[in-house]
């Protein structure tokens, strides 16, 4: 008997037999929440502080490496190299393509804390930083900029290149241990079904999480637009609403529901902002970019590996570590899709795609949502520091309500969270559906019904039951071995380019010498 059957047997190769390992972890911790969602919510919170005291370090530093080895890819000579065969051409267009990797990237996460993140930094500021101040302001921006820039795309932008990168030029299935097995040691493969479960459990947990937290928002936005009133029973239908949406998209193809509701979702998006930039405070806006794009690029190094050994404080911990492990727990799922839409790119292209470009577009986000809400608190005196620490999920709404035109926007950005919520949830219902497929990059549609289905009553028991939060800390407890994971996986890539590049070096110089000797001749 092959002795690796003694901690995987064969079966566990083979996709049922994983698919069927991730569906009894996710139901037995949905049971968990269900009869004692308060148990569950101690252990997870306990293991995610553990975690965050004892090696906030590891993340910081395997982050800061992503980044690294994203530009290095993107300028070095490797970037020509193409994500499928020479004569491959992309499948979409640069617009569509940019809006599809947004949309499932983060789209949502800036409409909900592009009011809320700044404001928060700003009344409760960094170790060092007096609160209420133009220090802490300035701080504030800094951070929003930090946690919503590089690093986390250059995490997705890593995975989805090693993914891609494995899947269209060496022809491997579209699941997250096919960079892992390239590797020369003894072992790794036998290491993949356990890469697939975690992969295929965080990516169902961050969803189904995401739904309930989503559910809020949009609820809230219907309450400050039509008053509907904020309760588990609008939210509930909310749920069940975006969750029939997000199904019908998903079966229609990324050809066609995906794609067309992700490019029209970037628009709206980008009117509302203008809105906002026209009719807010202008030329503090600009001036906010300005101050902050210039304080993040200064600080760059240190704020990347800044901890606090000295000082009594949670807040690295509670922001940079935790943003650091929920980017890290959601990679598997926005790896996979933006590997799913990127064929036919170049390596440069891709990563000036996933992670230069949409920085770029988050900083404008925030210097316009955040800059406006830091100036109309600072002299205008709107209490919105108190809108966001009564409920993060509605300060948008309350900024909106200080602006002309409000009513509209509040509307607009009610409609921008609902399609952003239904383009996340038909992406992660294909990642899923390939997880579960052997990496069929194109699942049948009945296995993504059962998917969405799935994720949707994970989502919608735990909201009863008040174990969402609960859910949503477990999944970035998760993040912890899937960064060794992320290591693994950026080690592989790089030599598999490194190979690549080589071989193609060799061919073009033997191409040379059969032409030259054809002329010589």
């Amino acid at each position: 008997m092959d002795p690796s059957n003694k901690i995987f047997p064969s079966a566990f190769l083979r996709g049922q037999a994983q698919l069927v390992v991730s569906v009894a972890v996710i139901g037995a911790v949905v049971l968990w929440g269900l009869l004692s969602p308060g148990s569950l919510d101690r252990f997870f919170t306990g293991a995610l502080a553990d975690i965050t005291r004892n090696f906030g370090w590891f993340y910081l530093w395997v982050v800061l490496g992503l980044v690294a080895l994203a530009g290095f890819l993107a300028i070095s000579r490797y970037g020509d190299l193409k994500l499928g065969d020479e004569d491959d051409e992309p499948e979409f267009s640069v617009g569509a393509w940019f809006a599809m990797l947004f949309a499932a990237g983060m789209g949502i996460g800036l409409v909900f804390w592009g009011v809320a993140e700044p404001i928060s930094h700003y009344t409760r500021p960094p170790p060092g930083i007096a609160p209420g101040t133009p220090e802490a302001a300035g701080a504030a921006m800094r951070y929003a900029f930090f946690h919503w820039g590089l690093h986390p795309w250059a995490i997705y932008g890593i995975v989805g290149l090693a993914i891609g990168f494995f899947q269209f030029r060496r022809k491997s299935p579209a699941l997250v241990s096919a960079a892992t097995e390239s590797l020369p040691w003894r072992g790794m493969r036998r290491l993949s079904p356990l890469v697939n479960v975690l992969a295929t459990v965080a990516t169902a947990f961050g969803v189904a999480a995401s739904l309930g937290m989503g559910a809020t928002q949009i609820n809230g936005g219907l309450a400050a637009v039509f008053g509907v009133p904020v309760g588990t029973g609008p939210q509930a239908a909310i749920i069940v609403a975006t969750t029939a949406m997000f199904i019908a998209s998903a079966v229609s193809g990324v050809e066609r529901g995906v794609k067309w509701l992700s490019i029209g979702n970037l628009v709206l998006a980008a009117l509302l902002a203008l809105a906002v930039f026209l009719v807010g405070p202008t030329v503090s806006i600009v001036d906010t970019f300005t101050n902050t794009l210039g304080a993040y690029l200064s600080e760059f190094v240190r704020t990347s590996l800044r901890m606090s050994p000295f000082r009594d404080s949670s807040w690295v911990g509670d922001w940079t570590i935790f943003y650091w492990a929920w980017w890290i727990a959601w990679s598997p799922f926005v790896g996979l899709f933006i590997a799913r839409v990127s064929r036919g790119r170049t390596i440069r292209q891709f990563l000036v795609g996933t992670v230069l470009a949409p920085t770029v577009v988050g900083f404008l986000w925030f210097s316009v949502f955040g800059g406006t809400a830091l100036h109309l608190e600072i002299f205008r005196g709107v209490p919105l520091a108190e809108a966001v620490h009564a409920d993060t999920a509605t300060a948008m709404f309350a900024m909106f309500r200080a602006l002309p035109f409000g009513a509209a926007m509040s509307v607009v950005a009610t409609v921008l969270i609902l399609v952003f919520f239904v383009t996340s949830g038909d992406s992660a219902t294909l990642v899923l559906g390939t997880m579960s497929t052997r990496g069929n990059p194109d699942p049948p549609a009945r296995v993504k019904i059962v998917w969405g289905v799935l994720v949707a009553a994970i989502a919608l028991s735990l909201l009863f039951a008040g174990g969402l939060g609960a859910v949503q800390t477990a999944t970035i407890v998760f993040a912890l071995p899937f960064a060794a994971v992320l290591l693994l996986m950026a080690l592989a890539v790089t030599l598999a380019i490194r190979e690549d590049w080589e071989a193609e070096q060799r061919r073009e110089k033997a191409l040379r010498k059969k032409v030259r000797a054809l002329v010589e001749k």
